[in-house]
């Protein structure tokens, strides 16, 4: 049965876009898993953007259940995550100009820096996830350098346009996620997934998916605890 991660990156979006002090990003952890959710994640980005050093902090205080640090392998994000000691650090692409993480890591052509901060972060005990594309060579390379788990970018699937598009998109991710638990990973999935797209790939064996954005917009309607509720029944078939 799979988990529900929340992603509070938006919360934190909403309120920079005032640079004020509110929706707090923290109080938006605690409902979520008030609401049944069974892991927070959060970015940190180099820029700030969103999330920034109090929010990790003070979820890295406040959080109960397991907390998800997506990062880059930026020198100063690493040093960050082995102070903070998350429960988990998902590795992804970086880029200054997009407006969310657009795409998978490319392990195979940064394995070198990759593999060492990989080493880092175990060293302290963290475990480690690579955000990336259901590319075979991607998957295999990821487990080649040794990560515990890795997050299948669902984005294919979630904007195919038409029937064939989808298909095709829903058995690329199949084959990655067999391929990723017979290689030793552990494997979720996430980006684009909403109340409308999640029922075929919740069908699949992924061990947890990470949702933001779309509990975040149902959450200024219903509240950040039935969205959170309406979206772990839909993910993982838990009333919650």
């Amino acid at each position: 049965m799979a988990k529900l991660g929340v992603n509070i990156d938006h919360v934190a979006t909403v309120r920079q876009a005032r640079q004020t002090i509110e929706p707090d990003p923290v109080w938006a952890a605690a409902e979520a898993q008030l609401g049944g959710a069974d892991g927070i994640t959060f970015h940190l980005r180099e820029d700030r953007r969103h999330i920034n050093d109090r929010d990790a902090e003070l979820l890295k205080q406040t959080v109960t259940c397991k907390l998800n640090m997506e990062m880059s392998i930026a020198p100063g994000i690493v040093r960050i995550a082995e102070r903070l000691v998350p429960n988990q650090c998902t590795l992804v692409p970086e880029r200054r100009q997009e407006l969310t993480t657009e795409g998978g890591l490319n392990v195979i052509r940064f394995k070198r820096p990759i593999a060492a901060v990989v080493k880092r972060l175990h060293r302290k005990g963290i475990e480690v996830s690579a955000f990336i594309e259901p590319i075979a060579e991607q998957v295999k390379m990821c487990a080649d350098l040794d990560f515990d788990a890795i997050e299948l970018w669902t984005g294919g699937y979630a904007h195919a346009r038409g029937v064939r598009a989808r298909s095709r998109s829903l058995r690329q991710l199949e084959k990655a996620l067999d391929l990723g638990w017979e290689s030793g990973l552990v494997v979720h999935g996430g980006h684009g997934l909403t109340y409308d797209n999640i029922g075929p790939v919740a069908e699949m064996e992924f061990e947890e998916f990470n949702i933001g954005h779309s509990i975040v917009a149902r959450a200024i309607f219903v509240g950040m605890r039935e969205a959170v509720r309406q979206m772990k029944v839909l993910a993982t078939g838990v009333f919650q």
